[in-house]
């Protein structure tokens, strides 16, 4: 079983050799990499590659670990033994399977994506060691031990806003997704628009790297948001002219608001333009 990447998804050489190790070694892959670099696209696509389902968790600030195990209702164990209901005799009604849970006894392997784990406290990577390591975990209440009937393939991603514990690195294949250069971009546009105009696609290229470049940006543009710029290009049919000057200088893009989020970059930007152009 390898994952060799998908027609909708353009995954580099290294990525599908992680990919492939984090499998072979029954181990979590941990993605990291810029907002916008396809982390979580990724589990989507090796589900879609292996011809798996798919489970998603993704991570709040407010997520506990236990959540992701299962949950206790004892809120509605307790209303409904005020209400004399007959299935409060068995506590197995108020046990609310978490994620981790579906997937441990679903009846075939599953990709399972535990998304943004550094957005979580501190301590939830290392709540979790246990039972991602022996792939089981015990409720309490039902005095039961919940096994994993097959080890589902387990693709975890960061953000970067926190370091994750030593321990918990430990017990992972990491990948960094690096931000892809020219060529790969022009094979994830070609994915994505097929019959986009060759000529409109070079010189948005160009301005998306000249604006990456562009020293001291608090927030650089990202491969998603250069496609929702280019979908925008295409249904406002953008004229060309519109990209770049007629003396060959950099412009400012149009619906740049795509590309830059904040108005410190869009500011820095148009300070930038204004002083290449008259330092020439």
């Amino acid at each position: 079983m390898r994952f060799e990447g998908t027609s909708t998804y353009i995954a580099t050489d290294d990525l599908k050799l992680a990919v492939n190790a984090a499998m072979r070694l029954q181990r979590p892959l941990l993605i990291k990499g810029e907002p916008g670099t396809g982390k979580t696209m990724l589990a989507e696509e090796v589900a879609a590659g292996l011809g798996m389902p798919l489970m998603q968790w993704h991570i709040k600030s407010t997520t506990k670990a236990q959540q992701g195990l299962y949950e206790y209702d004892a809120v509605s164990r307790l209303r409904d033994s005020q209400l004399g209901e007959e299935k409060v005799k068995d506590i197995h009604n108020y046990i609310v399977q978490g994620v981790l849970w579906q997937a441990f006894v679903a009846d075939h392997p599953v990709v399972l994506l535990i998304d943004e784990i550094d957005k979580a406290d501190i301590e939830f990577p290392n709540d979790l060691l246990r039972e991602l390591d022996r792939m089981e975990f015990f409720v309490y209440e039902t005095r039961q031990t919940v096994k994993a009937k097959h080890r589902p393939v387990v693709i975890i991603t960061s953000n970067n806003e926190k370091e994750l514990p030593d321990a918990f690195l430990r017990r992972c294949f990491f990948h960094y997704i690096k931000f892809p250069d020219r060529e790969t971009m022009q094979r994830i546009v070609d994915v994505h628009f097929p019959s986009i105009k060759k000529e409109l696609v070079q010189l948005a290229m160009t301005s998306f790297f000249q604006l990456r470049e562009a020293p001291g940006l608090k927030k650089k543009p990202s491969t998603s948001e250069l496609l929702d710029w280019l979908k925008l290009l295409m249904a406002e049919d953008i004229p060309l002219e519109a990209l770049q000057s007629k003396d060959n200088k950099a412009v400012i893009p149009p619906l740049h608001g795509a590309l830059l989020k904040n108005e410190q970059d869009v500011h820095l930007f148009e300070r930038l333009i204004f002083m290449a152009r008259h330092n020439r």
